[in-house]
C-alpha cells in the first residue's frame, strides 16, 4: 500500500509563553501543501509476527541523518505495535522528497501518515481522535498531518481548529538554502509574549495585506544569525510576492505569488527551489 505524506507552512507563528514543562505555548496557522514525499508499507511474510525485528526499513531520495531505529515511521509502527500485538511483521520504505530540517514538517507527515497507513492496511479500526493521540506520542505538528486541512494550531501544535484559509489562487515558491537550524536553539533565542492581534484575525484578511501583520516570531533571531536567510525573503518580495515568510523555526522560506507573476531566481545552485500552485488536497 501506498501512500504520499505532504509538507505544510506556517501562516505565521508566535511563541506565547514558556509552560511548566519546559515546551512552549505556540499559536499558528498550518497550510497544507502537495509536495509530497512517497511511503511504501508491505507485509512480510519473511518474519514472524512476534519477531523483535517485526519490520524491514529501506529509504531512498534525500539521504536520511537518522539510523532506521530512529526514523519516526518505524517509531509509528511500533507504537501502534504496543498496543496491537497482533500488528503483522511488514517492509516499509520510504522515499524522501521533502527536505529535512527545514521547517516544512516532512518527518512529522512521514510519522502521521504512517500511523494512517497501518490502521487502514490492517484495519485497525482507529478513528481520526484515537490516531491523534498516537501522532501526538511522536511530536506535536503530527496531529496536523491526521487532519491535513487549513488550520488555527494553538498549544504545542497539536490544537486544532479548521480555517477558512484558501490559496488556490496562488502559487506558492519553496525556497530552502540548506541551511539546517536546530530548533531547541531557536526557541531559547526568544522571548515569549502575547501579541496585540492574534494570527486568528490576521489570516482571515486579504493575503496582500499579511506583510507587516502576519510575523513569524522565529524571524527575528534566525535572520540576525543568518543574514543569508534575510536575503532570501527580500528577495522574495523584490520578485513581487505578496507575502513571504519563513516557515516554521527555518530555514524554508516561501512567497505567495499571484499565478500570473512570473517568478525567476538566481540563488545558489544548491539552493532547493520548488514552484507549488496553492490549491488543496
Amino acid at each position: 500500500m501506498l501512500s504520499f505524506p505532504n509538507c505544510k507552512i506556517n501562516l505565521g507563528l508566535h511563541v506565547l509563553r514558556k509552560r511548566a514543562d519546559g515546551f512552549h505555548d505556540i499559536e499558528t496557522v498550518f497550510y497544507p501543501l502537495i509536495f509530497t514525499d512517497a511511503l511504501e508499507i508491505i507485509y512480510n511474510p519473511e518474519k514472524e509476527p512476534n519477531s523483535s525485528q517485526a519490520i524491514s526499513f529501506t529509504s531512498s531520495g534525500i539521504p536520511l541523518q537518522l539510523s532506521a531505529e530512529e526514523n519516526i515511521c518505524v517509531k509509528a509502527y511500533y507504537l501502534l505495535k504496543k498496543d496491537f500485538p497482533q500488528l503483522a511483521p511488514v517492509k516499509m520504505h520510504l522515499h524522501k522528497i521533502i527536505p529535512t530540517g527545514a521547517g516544512l514538517g516532512g518527518g512529522s507527515a512521514d510519522g502521521a501518515y504512517t500511523l494512517k497507513l497501518l490502521n487502514e492496511k490492517f484495519i485497525l479500526g482507529l478513528n481520526k481522535e484515537q490516531l491523534n493521540l498516537y501522532a501526538l506520542q511522536l511530536g506535536s505538528d503530527c496531529p496536523f498531518f491526521i487532519f491535513n486541512k487549513p488550520s488555527f494550531a494553538t498549544g504545542q501544535g497539536e490544537i486544532l481548529e479548521e480555517i477558512n484559509v484558501d490559496l488556490s489562487n496562488y502559487k506558492i515558491v519553496l525556497i530552502n538554502p540548506g541551511i539546517h537550524l536546530n530548533t531547541k536553539w531557536a526557541f531559547s533565542q526568544i522571548t515569549p509574549a502575547l501579541p496585540n492581534r492574534s494570527i486568528k484575525e490576521i489570516i482571515l484578511q486579504p493575503v496582500e495585506t499579511w506583510k507587516n501583520s502576519l510575523i513569524n516570531d522565529f524571524e527575528i533571531p534566525v535572520f540576525q544569525n543568518h543574514p543569508e536567510i534575510r536575503k532570501i525573503k527580500t528577495q522574495l518580495y523584490s520578485a513581487n510576492a505578496e507575502y513571504a515568510s519563513m516557515t516554521g523555526s527555518g530555514s524554508t522560506l516561501f512567497g505567495i505569488f499571484k499565478k500570473e507573476t512570473a517568478t525567476s531566481f538566481t540563488f545558489p545552485k544548491h539552493y532547493f527551489i520548488k514552484e507549488l500552485h496553492g490549491k488543496l488536497q
